[in-house]
């Protein structure tokens, strides 16, 4: 099920909870085994904001879109600037390390932020091809044609163009060059934390999802350089969250959120439409094998950071409501109406790019980003006029997602149907 946390829970009076369930101990200083059948992972949002015309938050602009299914319009909040402008924005992004203390066990973000700077979310690639996505288990398959000449962009840049078939314009959707920051250190409490260990022996540090986020927000609040205009990014390494009282109710790999935040710009949350919003995005860095590689190969290194920023472009301030979705893919994610662009697609995705950082028996040497969902897919559009057109000729015409054909999956060469 997905697990949407409002601002206003997340006080420190989560402190308060205590993680724990009959036969299983949170603060256990030695790792609990867990079965891969017991390993779902998912994403989440945290709050959200009301649409507001406010330029105390990040760059963005607005759309609408008719659902045939229904004949409802939707409108919808993007991060950038209009595509049909064919204009360019920069957003500014400040990487803040948080180094996760959990059972004596140290699981530091900083270990991966070099990792995170040389992926494709801030280097530029060539989208055309790849060299393997993911096949119908959801294991390593063949690659082949990609985006056409999506070039010398990054990779949320290359989602954002073929999303509104702007390839070869001067549409673009970039991440400025990261401001690291120096890394934050959470001592987790026995009560809030555990270590969990798969079935291949790689260990990660399993945190109660509500005394996680409570941190974050209170760093969004107190931490003097976060700005409303910039997109802070929380990265850990190797670290899930669970939800209620089970540590084996895992895991939770990235979540996005925003909030009117005192403190930025008016100072104050009662702004007559003019207080700051503030989004921000957290995502692990995740060691290959700590899921099973044979049914979820690609959620491995980035895979939660590509999930967790193209939400955010696509959904900055959560409040982007679609006609209620639901696909055997995802069923975690149960009926939802929210217009999240990885959420269907969790445990797709392709490779990219070389990387060189945190290699084991269970990676192959490349970056692993996800496959993301296009608008066109949630408004059940067809024929997509929208969207860049699929690799092999269709009726449906352009693609509803970023992998188009290479998705294994029919429920993705058509759009959504509902719950």
């Amino acid at each position: 099920m997905r697990f949407r946390l409002p601002v206003f829970l997340l006080s420190a009076t989560v402190g308060a909870l205590v993680a724990s369930s009959v036969g299983v101990s949170a603060g256990s200083s030695n790792p609990l085994e867990i079965a891969d059948s017991q390993l779902h992972p998912s994403t989440t949002t945290m709050g959200g904001a009301a649409p507001l015309n406010t330029t105390n938050t990040v760059k963005h602009w607005s759309g609408s879109a008719v659902d045939p299914h229904n004949g409802v319009t939707y409108g919808f909040n993007m991060v950038g600037v209009d595509p049909s402008t064919n204009g360019s924005a920069k957003i500014g992004v400040d990487i803040i390390p948080i180094n996760i203390n959990v059972g004596g066990v140290s699981y530091n973000g900083t270990d991966r932020v070099a990792g995170v700077l040389a992926s494709p979310l801030f280097q530029t690639g060539d989208y055309t091809s790849t060299t393997a996505a993911s096949d119908s288990n959801e294991a390593m398959g063949a690659g082949g044609p990609l985006s056409a000449g999506n070039t010398n962009v990054q990779l949320e840049d290359a989602t954002m163009r073929a999303q509104f078939n702007k390839v070869g314009t001067g549409y673009h959707l970039i991440l400025d060059t990261p401001v690291v920051h120096a890394p934050i250190t959470i001592d987790v409490p026995a009560e809030h934390g555990v270590q969990l260990e798969s079935s291949r022996g790689i260990i990660y540090a399993d945190v109660n999802i509500e005394w996680f986020a409570a941190q974050l927000q209170g760093l969004n609040n107190s931490l003097g350089y976060i700005g409303p205009t910039r997109l802070p990014l929380y990265v850990t390494n190797d670290v899930v969250l669970y939800v209620g009282k089970s540590p084996f109710n895992c895991c939770v790999i990235g979540f996005h959120g925003a909030s009117e935040v005192p403190g930025h710009g008016t100072g104050n949350v009662h702004g007559n439409g003019a207080q700051s919003v503030q989004t921000y995005a957290w995502a692990s860095w995740m060691t290959a094998g700590f899921f099973d590689p044979a049914n979820s190969w690609v959620l491995q290194d980035i895979n939660a950071f590509t999930h967790e920023i193209s939400e955010w472009a696509d959904d900055p301030f959560i409040n982007n409501s679609v006609e209620p979705w639901l696909t055997p893919t995802a069923p975690q994610y149960g009926c939802s109406t929210l217009m999240e662009t990885g959420d269907p697609v969790v445990g797709i995705g392709f490779a990219q790019g070389v990387n060189t950082t945190d290699q084991n028996a269970f990676t192959d040497g490349a970056y692993h980003p996800e496959d993301e969902v296009y608008l066109p897919w949630f408004m059940r559009t067809s024929p997509n006029g929208i969207s860049q057109a699929t690799q092999s000729p269709s009726a449906n015409i352009g693609r509803y997602t970023l992998m188009g054909d290479l998705n294994p999956f029919p429920g993705f060469r058509q759009p959504a149907t509902g719950c």
